[in-house]
């Protein structure tokens, strides 16, 4: 027997005994197909695979692609553009520095004419790489922004925003015109308890402000692209998803203020943390403590 054979033997053992109970997300995504490729609107289209969501075009006349997730999913993403015709990429942005956003940049090196972020993002991309000793496997923004930037490709017209911190004091919003479709990075968490990055800069207060002012940059027929979704919901939706991120969060710092004025530390409110926060109930299951803390953090200073 060969021994590919052999493993698709154990691989499907595996499944068939997990398949008696409920299947983990994680043994769902080890034996998930390698990336899928959905349309949105004119030309523009989201992979997702592992890490988070990437945004894609890829017309006649150019490739745009916003994140890359890790290296393995952003040489099975090129893969998958190149079958759609591209040969180079045009733009490559990243809507921030996390690693499930720009590990895979490196993937693009030799193909791509322009690398785009805002200036805290490629800050906070060298500062990390820095302190993990992963220089080598970089591949920085050569280009930066600080509040507002505008390209085309083709007859798209890409604009990227930055209203200031919140995920990270580096997070773009980034607008395919034509199209219609603003990619959120991880400014959204569709009811998914977010990560809020405070040695990055982040901002629950600002983070508020963030999506109104996103609420009111784009029109009410704007599709949105989200980092990261919650079991069950979608990475891709509308300004309603970003007003109920936006509640999420206030709740959130509402919850702890009220915590810290009954005289309760951090371990205390951790120690009993409540399964969702009042308010914004739309957002459970696990990961509650991370936003807490961070609530905290940040109220405590003020």
């Amino acid at each position: 027997m060969s021994h590919s054979r052999r493993s698709f033997l154990q691989q499907s053992s595996l499944l068939i005994g997990a398949s008696a109970f409920s299947t983990p997300v994680w043994l769902k995504q080890l034996f998930a197909p390698a990336g899928e490729m959905k349309m949105l609107r004119r030309n523009v289209g989201i992979f997702t695979e592992r890490g988070g969501t990437i945004a894609w075009m890829v017309d006649g006349s150019g490739t745009v692609v916003v994140d890359t997730q890790f290296p393995e999913n952003a040489n099975h993403l090129i893969d998958s553009l190149k079958e759609k015709g591209a040969q180079k990429v045009d733009l490559l942005i990243n809507t921030h520095h996390h690693g499930d956003h720009s590990s895979g940049n490196i993937a693009f090196k030799g193909m791509v004419n322009q690398v785009v972020a805002h200036e805290n993002s490629k800050a906070n991309q060298k500062r990390v790489a820095v302190e993990r000793e992963s220089e080598d496997n970089q591949l920085y923004p050569d280009t930066t922004y600080q509040h507002l930037w505008s390209h085309s490709v083709g007859d798209e017209t890409i604009t990227l925003r930055h209203f200031g911190a919140a995920h990270t004091n580096g997070d773009s919003l980034v607008h395919f015109e034509n199209a219609n479709v603003v990619h959120c990075g991880d400014l959204m968490f569709n009811r998914r308890f977010p990560f809020i990055d405070r040695s990055a800069g982040a901002s629950i207060e600002n983070w508020i402000t963030v999506l109104k002012k996103a609420r009111k940059t784009f029109d009410k027929d704007t599709m949105y692209v989200f980092g990261h979704a919650g079991e069950g919901f979608d990475v891709v939706g509308t300004h309603k998803d970003l007003s109920a991120m936006q509640r999420f969060l206030s709740k959130l710092l509402k919850y702890t203020k009220q915590q810290i004025k009954q005289g309760k530390s951090l371990d205390q409110i951790l120690a009993t943390p409540p399964s969702v926060i009042p308010g914004a109930t739309e957002w459970a299951g696990r990961g509650i403590e991370r936003g807490l803390k961070s609530a905290y953090e940040e109220l405590k200073e003020g």
